[in-house]
C-alpha cells in the first residue's frame, strides 16, 4: 500500500529529484514558484472543453475551477438546433480528492453521447451552476472529405513561463488544424496538477475549444522527474528509476481522468497496479487511424535489473561510459510497450477500416536521438525509447509492417529521424517536436560521421548507430542556439511546435517545425533549418524488396483496396496497406510463397493463395 506523501517529504523529494530531466519543473516544489489557482466569477466557472469523437460516440470533457459549497453539481451538454438549445447529455461535476498537499479536487465534467452524427459540425454549449456558468465551442464534422488532413503537435508546456500564449493560439488559428496532439508535459508543477491544467486551459483553451484534442500525461503531469510505468506498481522516489509512480494512486488517477477521459475507450480497459486504469486505444479521425499510445506505463525502470551505477553512468538512466556493451543493457524480461499494448498494435495495424494512413502518438521517440543534455554528453539515456532495444523492436516492426507515420515529443529536441531494424531507413519515420517552452536543452551533436551522409541545410545529418546500437537516420534537428534563452526570444531555446499534414491523394506526408515567435501569416515566414520535410507514405517501410509476386486486382468498384500480404511458411502477416490503384504488384523481402488478400474488409475480399514470389 502507497504512504501518504505529506507536504515536507514531497518537497524533499523533489528536490532531490532535481538533477533530473527538466530540472526547473522538479524544482517547483510548493514552496518554490507554487502556482494559485484563481477565484473566478461564478458565470467563469468553467474554464475550458476539449473532445473527440471516434466511430459515431462524442466524447467531451470539461475542466471547472474548484466549486463552493453549496453550488450545485449537475452540468448539461447542450447542441444548437436552429435557434433552440437541446440537452443531449447531463453529467455530475466529480470531486474526487488529488490526495495532494492542498487536498485538490477534480472538478470535471464527463459527457458521452452515442449514435453522434459525424457529418455535420455542430455548436455546443456545456452550462454549469444552475445555467449560471456556460461555456460554448464547436463539434467538428469529421474530415473524411477533405485531400489534406492537418495535425498540430505539442510537448513541453515548461512552468518557467506562465504568460499565455497569444503568439501560438493566433499561428495555429492561421493554420487550422483538424487534429490537436499534446503529447505529454501539458503541466510542470508536479504536486499541483490542478492549478497548472487549469491555467493549460487558459493558454490554449481557445484553440481546444473547436477541434478534436488528444492528450497523453507524461512524467511531469505524474507528479515525477522521469517515469518508467513498470505496471502501475509504487516507485520509491521522485525520479521514478525505479520504476511506477511516486505520488500517491489517487493523483494519477485524477491526472489520467482530466487529460484522458475524454479519449476513445481504451481498447483493453483492465486496470493495472494500485488499481490505475490504462487508456491505450484507436481514433479514427478524417480517414486517418491513430494509435493513442502509453509508453511509459508498462516500461520496465532502470534502477534494478540494471545496476548501472556507479561503473557507467553518474546515474541510473543515463550512460556515459564508453566501454559500456549496449547489448549489456537488453536484459531478459524487461518492458517498452508491454504485452498488451503489443496485442493492440498489431491488431490496429491490420485494421484500415475508413483509413488511408496510419500514425501513432506516443509520449517519446523510440531511439535516443539525441547527445547532450542540459549540458552532459551521454552515450545513451534510458528515458527514450531506444532502450529496451528488444521492446523498441518489436514495436518499430509493428508499425513498420503497416507503414505507420510516428509523432511524439518530450525529448526537449524537434528532430525527424527514421527507424532502423535490419537496415537504415527500413522502418517508420518519427517527429519528435520541439517543447512549447524549452527549459531543459538537449542538442544533436554526433562525435563521428555517419555511415551514409545526408547532404542538407545542417551537418550531421546522415544513418548513425545511436547508443543503444539501434539505427537511426536524422533528417533534421533544431538545436538551441542560446540557454537560457530570454522569454522575448524563446526560438532561441528551440522551442516551438510542429505540424503535420497528410496527403490522401498522393499519400504524401509533410512534416514542418515552427520556432515560437515567428508569425507563419507573414510572406517569407521561416521554419527551424531543414523543414519542411515530406516523405512518402511508404517510406515507412523502407525495406528493400528482394521479389516481386503476380499483380492482383480488387473486387470490382473498389478503386483503394486494402491490400494484405501473408508469408505462407510462417502465417505472419508481411504488411498491409490501403492501395491508391484498383491494381497492386506486391513485393517482398524473401522468395517464398504467399497469400494476398485485396479488397475491401470484412465482406468484399479476394484472397489468392500460392502466390510465387518473382525476382525482377
Amino acid at each position: 500500500m502507497q504512504p501518504v506523501l505529506h507536504l515536507a517529504a514531497v518537497a524533499a523529494a523533489l528536490m532531490l529529484a532535481a538533477p533530473m530531466d527538466a530540472a526547473p519543473a522538479a524544482r517547483s516544489t510548493p514552496r518554490q514558484n507554487r502556482l494559485d489557482i484563481p477565484e473566478v466569477a461564478r458565470q467563469d466557472a468553467i474554464c475550458f472543453a476539449y473532445y473527440t469523437v471516434n466511430r459515431g460516440v462524442l466524447k467531451l470533457t470539461t475542466q471547472l475551477y474548484p466549486l463552493k459549497d453549496g453550488d450545485s453539481r449537475a452540468a448539461k451538454l447542450e447542441i444548437r438546433e436552429g435557434e433552440a438549445w437541446k440537452v443531449v447529455a447531463t453529467t455530475r461535476v466529480t470531486e474526487e480528492d488529488y490526495k495532494n498537499y492542498r487536498q485538490d479536487k477534480t472538478w470535471t465534467a464527463h459527457f458521452r453521447v452515442e449514435e453522434w452524427d459525424e457529418r455535420c459540425a455542430v455548436p455546443y454549449r456545456v452550462t454549469a451552476l444552475d445555467g449560471v456558468a456556460t461555456y460554448q465551442g464547436l463539434i467538428r464534422a469529421n474530415p473524411v472529405a477533405k485531400r489534406e488532413i492537418v495535425v498540430a503537435a505539442f510537448t513541453g508546456n515548461s512552468n518557467q513561463d506562465r504568460r499565455l500564449k497569444p503568439d501560438l493560439i493566433a499561428n495555429l488559428k492561421a493554420q487550422d488544424p483538424d487534429l490537436l496532439f499534446f503529447s505529454g508535459d501539458q503541466v510542470y508543477d508536479h504536486t499541483d496538477h490542478l492549478g497548472a491544467w487549469l491555467l493549460f486551459g487558459r493558454q490554449f483553451g481557445e484553440i481546444i475549444r473547436d477541434r478534436p484534442m488528444v492528450s497523453i500525461p507524461d512524467d511531469h503531469d505524474v507528479g515525477q522527474a522521469n517515469l518508467w510505468g513498470a505496471g502501475g506498481k509504487v516507485s520509491t522516489n521522485a525520479a521514478g528509476d525505479d520504476g511506477g509512480y511516486f505520488m500517491p494512486a489517487e493523483y494519477v488517477k485524477a491526472v489520467e481522468r482530466a487529460q484522458t477521459w475524454h479519449l476513445p475507450d481504451p481498447v483493453d480497459p483492465a486496470p493495472i497496479a494500485q488499481g490505475l486504469g490504462v487508456y491505450f486505444t484507436a481514433l479514427n479521425w478524417g480517414g486517418i487511424s491513430f494509435a493513442i499510445l502509453e509508453d511509459r506505463k508498462f516500461k520496465t525502470g532502470p534502477n534494478g535489473p540494471l545496476q548501472l551505477k556507479p561503473k557507467f553512468a553518474p546515474r541510473p538512466d543515463w550512460v556515459t561510459n564508453t566501454d559500456c556493451d549496449p547489448k549489456s543493457l537488453d536484459l531478459p524480461g524487461l518492458e517498452l510497450l508491454g504485452v498488451r499494448q503489443e496485442k493492440f498494435l498489431k491488431n490496429w495495424g491490420e485494421d484500415w477500416t475508413g483509413a488511408d494512413f496510419k500514425v501513432a502518438l506516443s509520449q517519446t521517440i523510440f531511439s535516443y536521438a539525441t547527445h547532450i543534455s542540459h549540458g552532459n554528453r551521454l552515450l545513451a539515456d534510458l528515458d527514450s525509447n531506444g532502450w529496451p532495444q528488444s521492446g523498441r523492436r518489436r514495436a518499430v516492426e509493428l508499425l513498420q509492417r503497416c507503414f505507420a507515420f510516428h509523432i511524439s515529443g518530450d525529448q526537449h529536441l524537434g528532430c525527424v529521424a527514421q527507424y532502423g531494424v535490419e537496415d537504415w531507413r527500413d522502418a517508420s519515420v518519427a517527429f519528435c517536436v520541439p517543447s512549447i517552452v524549452n527549459y531543459y536543452p538537449r542538442k544533436w551533436l554526433p562525435l563521428h560521421p555517419p555511415a551514409r551522409v545526408i547532404t542538407g541545410p545542417l551537418p550531421h545529418l546522415g544513418d548513425y548507430t545511436e547508443g543503444f546500437g539501434n539505427k537511426l537516420t536524422m533528417f533534421a534537428y533544431a538545436n538551441p542556439t542560446a540557454f537560457p534563452a530570454p522569454l522575448t526570444n524563446l526560438a532561441a531555446s528551440a522551442s516551438g511546435h510542429g505540424l503535420v499534414r497528410f496527403d490522401k491523394v498522393t499519400r504524401k506526408i509533410t512534416m514542418e517545425c515552427w520556432p515560437r515567435g515567428v508569425d507563419v501569416t507573414q510572406a517569407g515566414a521561416k521554419q527551424y533549418p531543414g523543414w519542411p520535410i515530406t516523405i512518402d507514405q511508404r517510406d515507412n517501410y523502407g525495406r528493400r524488396p528482394v521479389a516481386w509476386l503476380p499483380e492482383v486486382a480488387a473486387p470490382a468498384g473498389i478503386t483503394n483496396p486494402v491490400v494484405r500480404v501473408v508469408d505462407e511458411r510462417s502465417g505472419e502477416l508481411v504488411y498491409s496497406l490501403r492501395s491508391r490503384t484498383s491494381h497492386f504488384k506486391p513485393w517482398v523481402f524473401a522468395e517464398g510463397s504467399y497469400t494476398v488478400h485485396i479488397g475491401e474488409p470484412p465482406d468484399r475480399v479476394t484472397t489468392l493463395t500460392g502466390q510465387r514470389s518473382r525476382k525482377p
